[in-house]
């Protein structure tokens, strides 16, 4: 048996983990789906979920591992987390930026950080900028900074 992660993020949906999951396993390459749980009768006072409905979805992104939980419209998603994928590529950038941004918030697309369609933060991270941020040279870095501070993208019309 494999050695459990130590920490596993949790995201809670109100009922879109299943679909959330598959959508993310789809996107980043060596992930999967590994375990999906479902509401039973038992605790329905609580949870209100029909039985057999999807209550979590446990999966993988390139090694990884996340809980999706259907939790219900208690609480929501914001920018208080997110999520850095790190780009070696400017065509990584523009694959993970167009791939996570689909169908999400135009107006949460500023400085490399975008809205997925279910509400969840990713920063598409190039590896040149955080060498260029961390520049020992403080005048560079903070001009860095501040042209990326005025960045917004939105997604390209293919």
């Amino acid at each position: 048996m494999p050695p459990i992660q130590k920490i596993t993020p949790c995201l809670w949906f109100d009922d879109q983990a299943e679909q959330s999951a598959k959508f993310y396993t789809e996107v980043f390459k060596n992930s999967r789906i590994k375990k999906i749980s479902r509401y039973g009768k038992e605790g329905y006072e609580i949870h209100h979920r029909p039985e057999g409905s999807v209550m979590t979805v446990e999966f993988e992104l390139d090694g990884q591992t996340f809980t999706a939980l259907n939790g219900g419209p208690i609480f929501k998603l914001n920018e208080a987390i997110s999520f850095q994928v790190d780009c070696a590529t400017q065509e990584e950038v523009d694959y993970y930026w167009e791939k996570l941004s689909e169908g999400g918030d135009e107006k949460a697309q500023q400085c490399g950080w975008l809205k997925d369609k279910y509400g969840l933060s990713w920063q598409i991270v190039p590896r040149v900028l955080v060498e260029m941020l961390n520049d020992p040279d403080a005048k560079k870095s903070q001009r860095v900074m501040a042209a990326l501070l005025k960045m917004k993208r939105s997604r390209s019309k293919r």
